[in-house]
């Protein structure tokens, strides 16, 4: 926890803007809230708690010329420990202190100004809904469903445009365009998902992206605290939580610490010379801002744990733009740093959330993403939160997990990072022609590189995503491939997360990678669709299979010790076979895959140690049981699941 002690020191003597501070001699008379008042145009976070271990909160104040007013306030338990002045005139940022004698209820804040008038601002702490340790994140017992919200099931037409925002309308002709997807929605398909097996819901992010184009996909947020009406209301959201919940599921929610969108509300009066990098060339550009203009990103990830790194690459890597429509926050900024932090903790407070997922994990400082994972984790130590790092060297994916021995003392405090590796190497290892170097041993060394993380089974591995091709498309189309691959993800010491669609072969045939193809339409989620694959209606036969193949696999894996927490042997590949076993106490998984397209015959001389001779095995997906003898038939090219477990 260096990095975390470092920045609360940088919190604690900042002293680069004036502040005033109240004084401890005023006499404290406690006041009953008679009005709520709203007088103050913007206070975020717009609520707070009791009761968490860390009894600091700060408000962000936005109004027009409250930078010289003097905020008072009285409420038992709550004080007002310094005020901060920010270089606009239109902020202040309150330090307030809510000790353990703090009551859940509203108070005022007043806010006198120099011409003597006052506004009044009505402040509520809530009750905490639930303890901390009952926060329960997702882990290795979980299968996650990654759902691109737009793209996913329309279920209210009537939000799909909303007047005042600068993108309207759908287009479902449009890969770019909004398709009106939405969270109820999501919320209307829980049997789906549930009796498909799947234990946890990851949305792609659903806050406000009011930009002019490209606005579905939810990465560019512009207001931090509200959800896109075009997604539906807050209430909405915590409908979908709840709902997860009663089923004993969780969701995850997509974050992003490193960026906003160009149109988000602070871009257009910035609290700080420094709220964003790249700030003064931003300004003064304003009125021309484009990709020509904007300092992007060098994108050169290794600066972060390369030690002949160069200032100037990292420094262009962590303050580079993502792209011109998103501005590079800096976390360095402290009061930046606190907003982000308490932003992460509103939203698993309100929605009750089992996990976080956060976007571009090592673009941002990555000092303040120390900070900022074990501020949430201190809060909640049963939490689960990931991080994308978009590489495929296994070392690069290690170095972000909590428990790695990093050589330049870096401590993450992150439970789960993404696992780009495994997932390259799937697709090489079934797609490539078998040799000594190539074709399976890449799924077998993959694996053995799992020496080098702190916690291989609270990695998440993945097949596809929102980002990349879909899984179907880079095995060209191969069934046989495609199912090798999801039996073999789901046998892993893993977090496996699936995207929606792949349980119906979606592909982007028409265009490999590209985005908005990636994020097609669910059949089935629209009105008037011919192809339902809800119920199954309009799907091909090679589609149903695989739905079925997913979910009978899906429904093993939620009771299977051997998966969760078993010990993993695999036996390296030979004549086109590979085979990993996991075994937990009884219960013993046997997976093979077999690329071969005739019948083989699979001596079993070689796995003695799984001491299976002689014990009856059940096909997972069949139901068909096998004594495990000398040999095993394998008709066809597939994969073959086989347990002690009945």
């Amino acid at each position: 926890m260096k990095a975390l002690k470092q920045i609360l020191i940088v919190l604690l003597v900042t002293t680069v803007f004036s502040c005033k501070k109240t004084t401890s001699e005023e006499k404290v008379v406690f006041e009953t809230i008679t009005e709520i008042r709203n007088d103050i145009q913007r206070v975020e976070p717009p609520n707070w708690w009791i009761g968490f271990k860390n009894q600091d909160l700060q408000l962000l104040v936005k109004h027009p010329n409250i930078g010289n007013a003097t905020p008072k306030m009285s409420y038992q338990g709550v004080s007002i420990t310094k005020v901060h002045q920010a270089d606009s005139p239109n902020y202040l940022f309150l330090d307030l202190e809510i000790s353990e004698t703090a009551k859940a209820g509203q108070f005022n804040i007043t806010f006198q100004r120099e011409d003597g008038s006052e506004l009044i601002q009505t402040y509520e702490l809530k009750s905490r809904e639930k303890s901390a340790e009952d926060f329960i994140g997702f882990n290795s017992s979980d299968a996650i469903y990654l759902i691109t919200p737009d793209r996913f099931a329309n279920a209210n037409p009537q939000n799909d445009s909303v007047e005042g925002l600068l993108q309207q309308g759908i287009d479902r002709t449009n890969d770019y365009a909004r398709h009106g997807g939405d969270i109820q929605g999501i919320t209307n398909h829980l049997d789906y998902i549930d009796d498909l097996g799947f234990t946890a819901v990851w949305p792609c992010p659903v806050v406000i992206n009011d930009m002019p184009s490209g606005s579905y996909h939810g990465y560019a947020m512009t207001d931090f605290y509200n959800v896109d009406p075009r997604f539906g209301t807050l209430d909405e959201y915590r409908k979908l939580a709840d709902d997860l919940r009663s089923r004993d599921m969780k969701l995850i929610m997509d974050q992003v610490a490193n960026h906003c969108g160009l149109e988000h509300w602070w871009m257009k009066d910035l609290p700080f010379k420094d709220w964003v990098n790249y700030q003064e060339l931003y300004e003064e550009n304003i009125d021309n801002w484009d990709w020509k203009v904007t300092k992007t990103s060098n994108h050169r990830r290794t600066t972060n744990q390369d030690p002949y790194a160069s200032k100037k690459d990292h420094q262009e890597m962590a303050d580079g733009w993502f792209v011109s429509g998103m501005p590079d926050l800096n976390q360095r900024n402290p009061f930046m740093a606190n907003y982000i932090i308490q932003n992460s903790i509103w939203w698993v407070e309100t929605l009750g959330l089992g996990g976080i997922r956060q976007d571009t994990y090592p673009y941002s400082d990555k000092t303040f993403m120390s900070y900022w994972a074990g501020a949430i984790m201190t809060e909640y130590p049963n939490f689960s939160i990931v991080g994308e790092e978009w590489s495929y060297n296994p070392l690069l994916i290690g170095y972000w997990q909590d428990g790695q021995k990093n050589k330049d003392g870096y401590e993450s405090n992150l439970k789960s990072t993404m696992d780009f590796a495994m997932q390259k190497n799937i697709v090489d290892a079934l797609n490539e022609e078998e040799s000594w170097d190539q074709g399976l041993v890449k799924m077998y060394e993959g694996l053995a590189n799992d020496f080098a993380y702190a916690s291989p089974k609270d990695i998440m591995a993945f097949l596809d995503n929102h980002d990349k091709s879909r899984i179907f498309t880079e095995f060209n189309g191969d069934v046989a491939n495609t199912k090798m691959a999801l039996s073999y993800l789901l046998m892993l010491p893993r977090i496996p997360q699936i995207y929606y669609g792949t349980e119906i072969l979606m592909d982007d045939f028409d265009n490999p990678g590209d985005h908005g193809l990636i994020r097609t339409d669910f059949p089935g989620g629209w009105e008037g669709d011919t192809i339902n694959a809800f119920t199954g209606e309009g799907l091909s036969d090679a589609q149903k299979e695989i739905q079925s193949f997913l979910k009978k696999i899906l429904n093993y894996r939620k009771t299977s010790e051997a998966i969760h927490n078993g010990k993993t042997v695999h036996f390296a590949p030979q004549d086109g076979v590979y085979v990993l076993a996991r075994i937990f106490e009884n219960e013993t998984i046997v997976h093979v895959i077999n690329k071969n397209e005739n019948p083989i015959e699979l001596g079993l001389e070689r796995f003695q140690e799984l001491e299976l001779n002689g014990k009856t095995l059940k096909n997972i997906i069949s139901d068909e049981t096998l004594i495990w003898n000398n040999s095993l038939s394998l008709p066809t090219k597939g994969s073959l699941i086989l347990t002690t477990k009945f």
